[in-house]
């Protein structure tokens, strides 16, 4: 188990997975900084913590691609806070594409959001944590990483990253004693998955936050969720290339 967690830092915390997080740390009595670029829907986040728990909840507006401003803002938030215990990075967009469409700018807006976001907020935490020798990394990567299949190419492309990435992460703290989880989540119902073809077990936000905690808690190193997409995972890397490509996903 891990010491009781004080301080947490979630970006994108406006909604869907991050909103659920912010309001399960806030019950566990974690002062969480809220991130994002959407101010409204932040403090109503914010708000709604504040409600659940007497800790503090500040709010900083940021648009994770505004990668130079990553590292003033990390050392303003955790002077605010007081500390840093556990970041979660869990910006990401999933705009919807043609199977015949192939946009550059668009492709270029998901590897910066869900990919370079989180390499510009998790060298930073990583540095503080590897010089504390303790911390906790989590990053909500996606069962969509697992192999390149026919729809939207560059997500599949930033989470398959974002999972190896982590997993350098891990080998690299691990002798410092610093926890990073990888978080697979299968499809959740948030407004990101209105643009998913696959609604197979659908799950809600509430249940997922709860089981990132906990696995975040444990310090486990690859957590599916729910966990019926590890079976999944497993079969669709024994299928080989030839039979992969022929399946309508």
């Amino acid at each position: 188990m891990s010491k009781k967690w004080k301080h947490a830092i979630v970006i994108g915390a406006s909604g869907g997975i991050g909103e659920a997080l912010v309001y399960e740390l806030a019950k566990q009595g974690v002062a969480v900084a809220l991130v994002s670029r959407r101010k409204e829907e932040l403090g109503k986040v914010a708000e709604t913590a504040t409600r659940l728990s007497k800790s503090k909840f500040p709010i900083f507006v940021h648009d994770v691609t505004q990668f130079s401003e990553v590292p003033a803002l990390f050392q303003e938030i955790t002077k605010q806070l007081g500390g840093l215990d556990l970041i979660i990075y869990n910006s990401g967009i999933m705009p919807a594409v043609a199977i015949d469409e192939y946009n550059f700018e668009k492709d270029r807006s998901i590897i910066d959001t869900n990919l370079l976001g989180a390499f510009a907020w998790l060298n930073e935490a990583a540095m503080r944590f590897q010089n504390a020798g303790e911390g906790t990394i989590v990053g909500i990567s996606s069962i969509a990483g697992e192999r390149g299949r026919r729809g939207m190419p560059a997500y599949m492309t930033s989470k398959a990253a974002l999972s190896t990435y982590l997993e350098s992460l891990r080998n690299r703290l691990s002798q410092f004693t610093v926890k990073v989880v990888t978080i697979k989540p299968g499809v959740i119902d948030t407004s990101m998955s209105k643009n998913s073809p696959n609604k197979l077990w659908l799950y809600n936000a509430d249940d997922t936050a709860k089981e990132i905690i906990s696995a975040a808690r444990r310090g486990v190193t690859v957590k599916y969720v729910p966990w019926k997409w590890r079976i999944v995972s497993f079969v669709v890397h024994l299928l080989p290339s030839f039979i992969f490509r022929r399946l309508n996903f």
